[in-house]
Formats: structure tokens, C-alpha cells, sequence
């Protein structure tokens, strides 16, 4: 009975030591400069408007998270101030100003929380120039996450060229975010 007991385990050790084995398959030169790493990189490239959309849609979905977090502290420790220095760094001319609406809205509903139903890139041309804008669906949830409403919002943003490494980048900021976009035209009304 010993004796079987041995047998098998020293062929249950064989088999362990000779199947954890891996070969290594050497590649030949060609191998090597013919491969084109399909597995590494995704199959589908974006056009600009797609990577546009996606990364305008990124940074919304940040500001709000950020701006939930930083009105749910108490706004006076480290973490407070750097999460708001990091909020106003998505801001072309960072000033309270700019965010005060913001903060405004998520204070008074007591938001927790949010969601981005809907999104899209628009532009908008006003004489020679194009203004970009990013028109989305935003619902804010309470501490119990429910629902407390559904909002259509705007946020103006910019694309600044950049002098990086690569000869088309840009970094992106927002102008306007939930404030109504400045009108140039003259209201309407009464004239004498």
C-alpha cells in the first residue's frame, strides 16, 4: 500500500513539474518586425468629433464629481482646498465666479451624487467665430439616492493649442459652466 502511494504521488509530482513547463517560442527577426500588436491597441479609432465628445463629456462628468465632493466637506481642511484649486483648473480664467452657480445649485438641492443622461458637442457661430458648447441632461440624487430631478444644462468650452511633444494637441478648459452664455445682440424693447 506504501509502496503505491508513493508511486503515485511521485507521478502526480511528475506531472506537476513537467506541465507548469512553459516554452518560450523564439521569434525570428521577421516575426519581430512584421508585428503589428493588434491585441494591445483597440481595433476602432476615434474621429476628432468622437475624442471631442468623449473628452468634453470626461470633463463634465469631473467638475461634477469634484464640485459634489468639495459641498459635501466642510470647506476649510487641505483636501477642500486642493479638490477646489483641482475644480478651477478645469477653468480657462479660474476665479469663484466661475463656479459659484455651481456650487450654488448642488448646495441647495443637497446633492450627493449625479448622473449624465444625455450629451452633445454643439457649435455655434456668432459672426467669425465658433463657440463650442456642451448641452447635456444631468440628474442629481440625495443622500437615500433618489432622484431629485432632471436638468438640461450648457457648459462653454475652449480647445487651446498646446506646445507639447506632438504637433496637434490642445488642453481643453472650460469658459462658462451652468451660467447662461454671455448675448451680444441688443434686447428687444421699447425705443424713442
Amino acid at each position: 500500500m506504501k509502496r503505491i502511494n508513493k508511486l503515485l504521488l511521485f507521478g502526480l509530482m511528475l506531472a506537476l513539474f513537467t506541465g507548469c513547463k512553459k516554452e518560450q517560442e523564439n521569434l525570428s527577426l521577421e516575426q519581430v518586425k512584421y508585428n503589428s500588436n493588434t491585441t494591445s491597441y483597440p481595433s476602432a479609432k476615434m474621429d476628432t468629433l468622437q475624442s471631442i465628445n468623449k473628452i468634453t463629456r470626461q470633463k463634465v462628468r469631473e467638475v461634477l464629481e469634484l464640485s459634489i465632493l468639495y459641498n459635501s466637506g466642510n470647506k476649510d481642511t487641505e483636501i477642500d482646498a486642493a479638490m477646489y484649486n483641482q475644480i478651477l483648473g478645469y477653468f480657462y480664467k479660474p476665479d469663484s465666479t466661475t463656479v459659484k452657480s455651481l456650487f450654488t445649485e448642488l448646495d441647495s438641492l443637497k446633492v450627493k451624487n449625479s448622473r449624465i443622461n444625455s450629451f452633445e458637442v454643439l457649435d455655434r457661430y456668432y459672426k467669425e467665430d465658433t463657440l463650442n458648447y456642451a448641452k447635456f441632461q444631468v440628474e442629481y440624487f440625495n443622500q437615500a439616492n433618489q432622484s431629485l430631478g432632471k436638468f438640461d444644462r450648457e457648459a462653454q468650452y475652449i480647445l487651446v493649442p498646446a506646445e507639447i511633444q506632438f504637433k496637434k494637441e490642445f488642453k481643453f478648459f472650460f469658459l462658462n459652466f451652468y451660467e447662461k452664455p454671455l448675448n451680444d445682440t441688443i434686447s428687444s424693447g421699447v425705443t424713442r
